[in-house]
């Protein structure tokens, strides 16, 4: 007869062997920035949602944090500085997520839009990791996002206090010569297009006037220069923050950076006397800076770029799973009005090829363009503070 095991010996082992761990809640406060700032950030928010212990332990990831400055305010119609009044102006990081479907038939819904720190310590630690959602018809519910896909699409900037219909997008750079630390350059596109422009240096608001008899539509920087394009005329202006010189690039349309590798253009193509969205096609470029000119392009690779109103913005699908709505190599528009998104993909153009201008790919005696794809319908739920897409299959 085999004696029976000690199951208490377990359980005493267990307890030693933990009483010799060492407590990693204990290392330098220092020691925990550099571990915090070399692993994904949304892994520290989910360890900082685990308990208080947790939460107090690890500090609250640097590149999340939202920088922001003080600008002075200005008339809205004469478009000269208040003395009086401030704008805050804030550096947003920005990310998509995208929420696990539960079955494989279900809709897949992605949500763009920025995300800061919570600071209120009475709420429950998961609130660490939720985005605050707005659905029209409902009230505001925080969604956890422990069970998301999270892509990081660089920052926004946002003008606090605005709102929506005042402004069309805003840029900011800092400048870094010599002699210049500290000082930074604001290009705002403020309503029905009217580009101005403000300088740390005089702080004052002031209209664009080199390009002042032109409607800005879209302005974005890449690579230490502002990139302006407008509604009436089919350039893109490249600006030095410097000199505020223009550098004329040709081009139309919706500027989209991808970091700061690739700057894309994309020029939507409307046919004459009809505006249906289904018939519009477009025409994608990538920036050749050394060249000076814009290249066409007709295939992105895994790359998605999205136009949204207040800031365009592109990321890799290469982690998404197939069937899940949204794939490489294609455009999505979140900026129609009436809540209407639509797919692009590069393929045979099916209308006719006398509404196509000159200068699209030709395969035989087919023309190859960016058109809208049906492969998945998209429904926009909402456009603030987040926009919330559901892609149906």
């Amino acid at each position: 007869m085999f004696p029976l095991p000690n199951m208490e010996e377990p359980a005493a082992k267990k307890k030693r062997s933990s009483a010799l761990l060492p407590d990693w809640s204990q290392l330098p406060k220092e020691l925990l920035e550099i571990i915090t700032d070399n692993v994904n950030c949304f892994d520290i928010v989910h360890a900082r949602s685990v308990c208080t212990s947790w939460r107090s332990s690890f500090p609250f990831p640097s590149c999340l944090l939202r920088s922001s400055y003080s600008l002075p305010t200005f008339d809205k119609l004469s478009l000269e500085t208040n003395e009086e009044g401030t704008y805050v102006l804030g550096k947003i990081p920005y990310f998509l997520f995208r929420v696990r479907a539960l079955t494989a038939e279900s809709p897949s819904e992605y949500f763009f839009g920025g995300i800061g720190r919570d600071e209120s310590e009475e709420l429950p630690c998961p609130i660490q990791c939720s985005v605050k959602v707005k659905i029209q018809g409902s009230d505001p519910t925080l969604m956890k996002m422990n069970d998301c896909q999270i892509f990081p699409l660089g920052h926004q900037y946002k003008m606090f206090g605005w709102e929506l219909k005042d402004y069309r997008g805003v840029a900011f750079l800092p400048l870094y010569k010599e002699g210049r630390g500290g000082e930074f350059v604001v290009l705002l596109n403020y309503y029905y297009g009217k580009l101005m422009v403000l300088t740390s240096v005089e702080m004052k608001w002031k209209r664009f006037e080199k390009l002042s008899e032109t409607l800005c539509s879209n302005v974005v920087t890449f690579r230490g220069r502002f990139y302006v394009s407008f509604l009436s005329r089919r350039t893109v202006v490249g600006i030095d923050p410097h000199s505020l010189e223009p550098l004329p690039q040709s081009g139309l349309n919706f500027l989209v950076p991808s970091g700061d590798d690739e700057l894309f253009l994309v020029e939507v193509m409307v046919p004459s006397g009809d505006f249906d969205f289904n018939r519009f096609t477009c025409n994608v470029s990538r920036l050749d800076e050394e060249a000076g000119k814009w290249v066409k392009v007709s295939d992105l690779g895994d790359r998605v770029l999205v136009i949204a109103r207040l800031g365009n913005v592109s990321f890799s699908a290469k982690e998404l799973p197939d069937g899940c709505g949204v794939s490489g190599n294609s455009i999505v528009f979140t900026n129609w009005p009436q809540d209407v998104t639509l797919f692009y993909k590069y393929g045979p153009y099916k209308g006719s090829a006398e509404e196509l201008p000159d200068g699209y790919g030709v395969n035989g005696n087919i023309k190859t363009v960016w058109r809208t794809s049906r492969e998945n319908s998209g429904v926009i739920l909402n456009t603030f503070p987040v926009v919330a897409l559901r892609v149906e299959r």
